[in-house]
């Protein structure tokens, strides 16, 4: 006879480290130089003015400023029109 039983296998046995993805800086909010601004899996939001995307699609200031959502009518490669939201970085004006 067996001393143990037979141990079965689950489905439910193992757990994935979130990404953290998401709006890191919202809308009117400073940012510095190359801050992330947003961190995505492919592109609901798209690199405005002052911004850029990385490799892993994530979208980052290219200077000092404040942070701008803005949604465009853009033309699709089918030829559709559809709203894009894109991610700018406006620069701050200091007087003295």
């Amino acid at each position: 006879m067996a001393h143990k039983k037979a141990g079965g296998s689950t489905a439910l046995g193992r757990d994935s480290v979130s990404k953290r993805l998401g709006i890191k800086i919202f809308g009117n909010q400073r940012v510095k130089k190359g801050e992330i601004i947003a961190r995505q899996h492919g592109t609901p939001f798209h690199a405005g003015e002052n911004a850029q995307v990385g490799g892993d699609s994530t979208i980052y200031a290219l200077i000092d400023g404040v942070v701008k959502f803005k949604e465009k009518i853009v033309k699709k490669f089918h030829g559709g029109l559809r709203k894009t939201r894109f991610i700018s970085v406006e620069p701050v004006v200091t007087t003295k």
